[in-house]
C-alpha cells in the first residue's frame, strides 16, 4: 500500500448522513463472546477497534425471533440499554456502530424491474422478512412469491412502513407516496427503533420532511448518484497511476530490448578476457611449481580471484556504457568498433537476438580460438 492508499484510507468520509472519520470499518463476524447476548465482552471488544481508530464497526447477526439461529437477543426490549451503552462507549472515541441485514424486516414499495432486483438482492444478503406493496396486488404477490415474501395491500403502506426496519421504494408515482405526517401517524415523533427509508424512485416517493424525524434515515438517487461518483473520482486517479506505472514499465522494457542488441558483443568481449586471464593462470603454475603443495594453491588461488576482480573492474564500465545507449544505431556502431579493436568475431545474424544467453556462450566458445595469451618478449632485460 502506498502512502497516498494510506492517506485515502484515513480521510473522512459518510454514508448517507453518517459521518466517518475515516474508511477502515471492522466487518461483522461471529466472535461468540456475546452468547446470544450483547453483554460486556462484546462491548468491550467493539470500544477496543474504537480505541485503535477503527471508523465504523458491525455488530453480529441480530435476531428479530427467538426461534431464529443464534444471534444477538433483538425480540424484546431488554436489548435496548445495552445497545445505548454500547453506542456511548464507542462514539466516545469518534466510531460509529452499525447493525446487520440479518434478520431485518424490509417492505419493497414497488413490483417493477428495480425493485424486483433490490428484493433479489435483500434475500441474497440475509434479511429476515421481505413485505411487498404494490398498486397491482398481482404483481406484488408474484414479486413477494419470488422472494419468500410476504404480500402486503397497497392501502396498508402506512402500517408496513411502521413494522419494517428498512423501506426500499421504486414507483412511478409523479408525487410523494410516504409523507412525514404518514410516519408520524403511525410510529408517533420519536421512533424507538431506527427506520432507514431508501427512494430511488425519479421522482422521489418520499417527502425530503421524512427524513427529518428522529431515528428515520431517508436515502435518496441523489445520495448513491454521490457514491458512484465518488467511486468514479477515485477510478480516474487509479488510471492516472496505472498509465504512469505501464509508461515506467515499458521505458524499463525498451532499454532491456535495446541492450540486448549488443549482449553478442559484450560476452565475446567478456569471454575473451576470461581467455586471456585463465592462459596466464596456467602459465603461473609452472613457477609455483617450486613451492610447497599447500603454499601453492593458496598462492593460486589468491592470484585467482585477485585476477578475476581485475578483469571485472576493467569490463564494468564499457559493458554499463554498452547497455546503457538508447539509439540502436550507436550501440551497433560502438559493437562493432569493440569487435575490430579487441579482434573479436562478428556475431551471426542469427546470435544477435539472444533469447537466454546460451547463444552468447556459443559465440565465446567460437571466439576463443582466435584469442592468443599475452606473452612477454624474451629481450625484455632485468631491471
Amino acid at each position: 500500500m502506498t502512502t497516498e492508499d494510506l492517506s485515502l484510507v484515513l480521510s473522512p468520509t459518510r454514508i448517507g448522513r453518517v459521518e466517518l472519520r475515516n474508511r477502515v470499518v471492522r466487518t461483522a463476524y461471529g466472535t461468540n463472546l456475546g452468547r446470544g447476548q450483547l453483554n460486556e465482552d462484546l462491548i468491550a471488544h467493539h470500544e477496543a477497534r474504537a480505541r485503535g481508530g477503527v471508523g465504523l464497526s458491525m455488530v453480529e447477526a441480530t435476531g428479530i425471533h427467538p426461534s431464529g439461529p443464534m444471534t444477538l437477543n433483538g425480540w424484546d426490549d431488554s436489548i435496548v440499554p445495552r445497545y445505548a451503552q454500547l453506542s456511548r462507549r464507542v462514539q466516545d472515541f469518534g466510531m460509529k456502530i452499525f447493525g446487520q441485514l440479518n434478520g431485518r424486516r424490509v417492505l419493497v414499495v414497488g413490483a417493477g424491474e428495480i425493485s424486483t432486483l433490490t428484493a433479489q438482492h435483500l434475500r441474497a444478503n440475509g434479511v429476515g422478512e421481505i413485505l411487498v406493496t404494490s398498486r397491482t396486488p398481482a404483481h406484488a404477490d408474484a414479486l413477494a412469491a419470488s422472494v419468500n415474501g410476504r404480500s402486503v395491500p397497497w392501502d396498508d403502506l402506512a402500517q408496513g412502513v411502521a413494522v419494517a426496519d428498512i423501506v426500499v421504494t421504486a414507483t412511478g408515482s409523479q408525487r410523494p407516496i410516504i409523507t412525514r405526517a404518514q410516519i408520524e401517524a403511525v410510529t408517533g415523533r420519536h421512533r424507538r427503533d431506527p427506520l432507514f427509508i431508501i427512494d430511488i424512485a425519479v421522482p422521489r416517493d418520499v417527502e425530503a420532511a421524512a427524513g427529518e424525524i428522529e431515528q428515520v434515515f431517508l436515502y435518496n438517487i441523489d445520495d448513491l448518484q454521490a457514491a458512484v461518483r465518488e467511486n468514479l473520482a477515485r477510478r480516474v486517479s487509479e488510471v492516472t497511476r496505472a498509465e504512469a506505472i505501464v509508461e515506467e514499465e515499458l521505458e524499463k522494457f525498451g532499454a532491456w530490448l535495446r541492450a540486448r542488441g549488443v549482449i553478442p558483443t559484450v560476452v565475446a568481449l567478456r569471454q575473451s578476457f576470461e581467455s586471456i586471464r585463465r592462459a596466464e593462470l596456467d602459465r603461473l603454475d609452472f613457477k609455483l611449481s617450486a613451492l610447497p603443495p599447500e603454499a601453492r594453491e593458496e598462492a593460486r588461488a589468491r592470484v585467482d580471484e585477485i585476477t578475476h576482480l581485475i578483469v571485472e573492474k576493467l569490463l564494468l564500465m564499457p559493458t554499463e556504457q554498452l547497455k546503457s545507449l538508447g539509439d540502436p544505431e550507436t550501440a551497433t556502431l560502438y559493437a562493432e568498433a569493440i569487435a575490430r579493436v579487441f579482434g573479436l568475431a562478428e556475431p551471426a545474424a542469427d546470435e544477435k537476438d539472444v533469447q537466454d544467453g546460451q547463444d552468447g556462450d556459443a559465440h565465446a566458445e567460437r571466439t576463443a580460438g582466435r584469442v592468443q595469451p599475452f606473452t612477454r618478449t624474451k629481450s625484455r632485460g632485468r631491471r
